[in-house]
């Protein structure tokens, strides 16, 4: 049986962590196939945004799998801390954009998968939290580093140092989501969400994406600078002037990713 499962449909990709029977929990397997995965996604041109979610209606995902890491010698357990970190930072920097569907439990790292992607959605069941310190250690694949970006330093200490589980309109309110839908909506509201998107020009989505995650951790300066560079890619496109000649006509305009 595949783990992660992909479905591509109107340039969506819906990524599934399908071990549904183990709360979506990850393994070494499963971070590998993933990785996979991604990959592909990456350098698909037919691919101009990505859901991640997972299989069954308890769980996003719970994390580490806590049954195979009592079976690991130390050496694994490092092994599967540098894999979990290299799969959720190519999930970061996938150039297009990602959303979190979380449609049930997102612990450990779970939450931090839901945080390396651009958009979180949850359905209103969903509960959430970087819960690691109960377990007597720190978030390992992001963690410590992404929420306080999202959210402040401030409230990330209170999180992470609590181990609080959120529900859906808590996380809602810490500035963690973009919105909180029922459970029954959750993938249509993601799709929809994504159809919004990709309603603009591809190549300036992905652009739009690189400026603002690329000048984040830079002085003002130097993020101007990635800005232009990123502005430049896109004046030679064949969709920027389909925009204009699109708003000449008065219709909507028709990108091609090109």
């Amino acid at each position: 049986m595949e783990q992660i499962l992909v479905n591509l449909e109107n340039h969506i990709a819906v990524v599934t962590i399908n071990r549904a029977e183990a709360l979506n929990a990850f393994n070494y397997e499963t971070l590998l196939e993933l990785q996979r995965k991604v990959e592909d996604i990456r350098i698909n041109p037919e691919i101009r945004a990505v859901i991640f979610s997972g299989a069954g209606e308890k769980a996003f995902s719970v994390g580490a799998d806590l049954k195979e890491r009592k079976n690991l010698t130390d050496e694994q357990v490092k092994r599967n801390l540098y894999k979990i970190n290299e799969v959720f930072n190519a999930i970061d920097q996938l150039p297009q954009p990602t959303v979190a569907a979380i449609n049930g439990f997102a612990f450990g790292g779970g939450m931090e998968l839901a945080l390396a992607c651009d958009f979180r959605i949850a359905a209103n069941v969903a509960v959430m939290g970087l819960t690691e310190t109960s377990l007597a250690i720190i978030p390992g694949a992001g963690g410590t580093q992404r929420l306080p970006r999202l959210i402040g330093q401030a409230k990330a200490l209170e999180l992470i140092l609590t181990a609080r589980r959120l529900t859906a309109d808590e996380a809602c309110s810490f500035g963690i989501l973009t919105k909180v839908v029922d459970r029954k909506q959750l993938l249509s509201e993601s799709i929809a969400f994504c159809s919004g998107l990709l309603a603009n020009g591809p190549v300036a989505l992905q652009q739009a994406k690189f400026a603002i995650k690329n000048g984040m951790n830079t002085d003002l300066s130097t993020g101007l600078q990635i800005e232009r560079k990123a502005y430049e890619v896109t004046l030679p496109t064949e969709d920027r002037i389909e925009a204009l000649q699109a708003f000449a006509e008065k219709r909507k305009p028709v990108f091609k990713g090109k």
